[in-house]
């Protein structure tokens, strides 16, 4: 399997590389100057999917990515970024899926990243553990105002395909059917330590033909390192349950010759509807290493083993 492998993203006309570059902690971890090597580096490889949003480093990620893809074809890459999602100088989330606010964030993304066009736009995180009581009316919103922007923008050609994107696989699969979307990120949920997508909306997917990009196969960090101290898992120091799961993972994986990293990011790509993930690499060797990864594909007995000792609960399929 090659990380520079161009698939077709569905039935958008989109070519999605194997491994995209994700913006987030990109942006936030290595600088404008970081920024524009990783770029670099993923260009000269090969890759040609960047991701990126207005929440990310409160806007400064579509800003550096933009900067840094400035003078290339713009036919010869794909380029993604979300809405809905803010995070203002403030340092406190702001939420809106408004006709409004969902015009003026397209408007300054196509700025930031001097494009007249964006291949895809995900809606962003619409789901409950972020908006408590005021989910069903943000839901709504997202529906109602923010999605038939996204389709008008659509139809004019500004934008090339319409998606939505968050971590918990029961709010995406509930807008998938309640609207057209043309795509999914899922940020979690089809990993080593937590199948959940592979319940109903990995399944779905597949029957529907909607096209997955999958988004943090780490965990932010531990299924990288493996259950060594000090391990990152979403952010935060990893519980040490996480840990002790993690490391027998560890072991299952080190039995067939495979290192825990190569797993993890080979898994979501198990489901025939994930179509790539993405990665928030933050130095040109964190690319060479994860595209090495992908060069190493595990053998099937391993993902029958992790699931005979219990330690997955489904296999995406």
């Amino acid at each position: 399997m090659n990380a520079t492998d161009r698939i077709p993203f569905g039935a958008t006309g989109l070519l999605m590389s194997r491994l995209g570059i994700g913006g987030g902690s990109l942006a936030s971890a290595a600088g404008e100057g970081g920024v524009k090597a990783v770029v670099d580096a993923a260009w000269q490889a090969g890759l040609r999917y960047f991701d990126t949003a207005a929440y990310y480093a409160g806007g400064e990620s579509e800003r550096r990515l933009g900067l840094a893809l400035q003078g290339r074809p713009r036919d010869a890459y794909v380029l993604g970024t979300k809405t809905g999602r803010y995070l203002p100088p403030d340092c406190t989330d702001r939420f809106d899926y408004s006709a409004a606010g969902t015009e003026a964030t397209i408007r300054t993304a196509l700025a930031r990243l001097h494009t007249g066009r964006l291949d895809i736009v995900f809606i962003h995180d619409v789901q409950p553990s972020l908006h408590g009581t005021d989910y069903e009316a943000q839901h709504a919103l997202a529906l109602k105002g923010a999605f038939p922007v996204l389709q008008r923008l659509k139809a004019q050609g500004v934008i090339g395909a319409i998606g939505v994107a968050m971590r918990d696989p029961v709010p995406i699969l509930r807008l998938l059917r309640e609207a057209p979307f043309d795509a999914v990120m899922l940020a979690g949920a089809c990993t080593l330590l937590h199948q959940e997508a592979c319940e109903a909306l990995l399944p779905h997917c597949v029957a529907t033909g909607t096209p997955v990009l999958f988004a943090a196969p780490f965990e932010t960090g531990i299924l990288a390192t493996g259950a060594r101290p000090g391990a990152r898992y979403r952010y935060k120091p990893a519980p040490a349950d996480l840990l002790a799961r993690t490391a027998a993972i560890e072991a299952a994986c080190t039995r067939h010759g495979v290192p825990i990293a190569a797993a993890a990011i080979h898994f979501p790509l198990l489901c025939p509807a994930v179509k790539g993930v993405v990665v928030g690499h933050q130095a040109p060797a964190e690319l060479a290493a994860n595209m090495a990864l992908l060069a190493a594909e595990p053998p099937a007995a391993l993902w029958s083993d992790l699931r005979a000792e219990g330690l997955i609960t489904a296999i995406p399929a």
